[in-house]
């Protein structure tokens, strides 16, 4: 008799969780600085880019708003596609296009063919960069997690510093005849790095079920978006015509049907393009509306700042860039220290921030008041370290904070909403803070409009002092 053994059934184990390396997290920030770093580039380099290519200040303008518009208005739905195709995926194609419009930018013939590429520049990293905040709530957890994101808050603040001192460096170097092209030529070489560290070193997340992209909320999403910011970056250069009145117009109404269709969805059991569900967190309802007035502020003083270094201070590109190295610098060290001052004192940080922010930008100002038009990096460095300091206890907090109770699997439409909310208010400061500053410089002189500017972003910082009190005490 032949007795026949059967073995017992192979149970297959779970596949283990993909994990971020410490290769992996440097690759993602890298490419979460390469947007931010270009869209405050070009602010030390528009006086160049206008006298080569002959552009008038409304193109010039298109230049800024070109990348502003398209990167905030396409950054949710590149977070949906991250969740349905594979975050690395799209990460490794929008990182590839945006070197591809990056050199684009940097052979541009001409002012409208330097205003296109730059809008597909736009468009590229609004491709890439959800996934980098995707990725890493996919692939960490814990005590890494709120390191990791503590550093991309950290890489998000310094690049938007660093941005506009490289412009001007690159600028004055004008590296074998390049001028103002070569701050974009110069992130060619770094994609290429990025693109060989994230096929070896990136990990693949997806969502577990995915959704089909909501088609109405994309082309609503990017209408109200268009209407709002495109009127506002080009409005006061071309003198408001009939169109940008209009668009305005269109704004609320487009806004208004969005919601009401991504409420529908959410409500039949679909997973919309921009869930009103989301907002149930208080961390991220409450964390968004602060970043709003943030953003909004640091970037139109970084806008007027440039301007008003160069054209009224009479400084060179590389000086009117390294006088705000001192705010680099602290922001730098005051942002390591973030996650145990989180941990120790909870969000109450956030506050404490402001009110730095605050007396920073408040001293810039007197030293604008009492020194003009010699200013420089000696005279600015006081108001400019302690403003430094201030958000760097602000931005990097807030990104976790806003994050905190987002699930993995709404990881890319929670980064896609954060991503969008800080890069709609960055160009909004751009548009309104840019436009109050130099529609008042015929009437009251550089050095009264700059002042003017300083104390409307004083205004922002109270806000968003006043709406950090109302943060949820601890961090999750």
């Amino acid at each position: 008799m032949t007795e026949t053994l059967t073995g017992a059934p192979t149970v297959r184990a779970p596949a283990a969780a993909p994990t971020l390396t410490g290769p992996g997290l440097l690759t993602v920030l890298l490419a979460a600085a390469l947007p931010l770093v270009d869209f405050f580039i070009v602010n030390v380099a528009l006086p160049a880019i206008g006298a080569d290519l002959h552009a008038s200040e409304a193109v010039l303008e298109l230049v800024v708003a070109g990348y502003g518009v398209t990167y905030a208005v396409l950054l949710v739905l590149g977070g949906r596609l991250g969740d349905l195709f594979g975050r690395r995926r799209l990460f490794i194609a929008g990182m590839a296009a945006f070197g591809v419009t990056s050199l684009a930018c940097g052979l541009a013939p001409g002012a409208w063919s330097l205003v296109a590429a730059r809008a597909a520049q736009g468009a590229s990293a609004a491709l890439m960069l959800p996934q980098v905040l995707a990725t890493i709530q996919a692939t960490t957890t814990g005590g890494r997690r709120a390191r990791a994101m503590s550093l991309y808050g950290a890489t998000a603040g310094l690049s938007m510093v660093i941005g506009q001192i490289l412009g001007g460096v690159l600028v004055a170097a004008d590296i074998a005849g390049t001028g103002w092209r070569s701050i974009f030529l110069v992130n060619v070489p770094v994609v290429v790095l990025g693109l060989v560290l994230a096929v070896r070193r990136v990990p693949d997340t997806r969502s577990r079920h995915p959704e089909p992209v909501d088609v109405p909320g994309t082309v609503l999403l990017a209408v109200a978006l268009l209407a709002l910011l495109a009127p506002l970056t080009e409005g006061r250069a071309t003198g408001w015509p009939l169109w940008t009145w209009v668009s305005l117009a269109v704004f609320p109404v487009a806004a208004w049907a969005f919601y009401a269709v991504e409420r529908r969805a959410d409500r039949l059991g679909r997973t919309p393009l921009l869930p009103p569900s989301l907002f149930a967190a208080p961390s991220l309802r409450r964390g968004l509306l602060i970043i709003v007035p943030f953003s909004l502020g640091f970037s139109g003083f970084m806008f007027v700042i440039a301007l008003s270094l160069q054209q009224g201070a009479g400084l060179g590109p590389v000086a009117a860039g390294l006088a705000l190295a001192p705010m680099a610098v602290s922001f730098l060290l005051v942002s390591l220290a973030g996650p145990r001052l989180i941990a120790r004192f909870g969000t109450r940080v956030v506050a404490t921030g402001s009110v730095l922010q605050g007396i920073g930008v408040l001293l810039i100002a007197l030293t604008v008041w009492r020194d003009w038009p010699h200013l420089g990096l000696g005279t600015l460095l006081p108001g400019a370290a302690v403003a430094g300091a201030g958000q760097a206890l602000q931005l990097p907090n807030l990104m976790r904070i806003v994050l905190a109770e987002v699930p993995s699997a709404r990881a890319g439409v929670g980064s896609g909403v954060l991503t969008t909310t800080q890069q709609a208010s960055l160009a909004l400061g751009v548009a309104t803070l840019g436009a109050l500053f130099l529609g008042l410089i015929p009437h009251l002189g550089m050095r009264d409009a700059l002042l003017v500017a300083l104390v409307t972003q004083l205004g922002a910082i109270l806000v968003t002092g006043l709406l950090s009190l109302r943060l949820p005490r601890e961090v999750g």
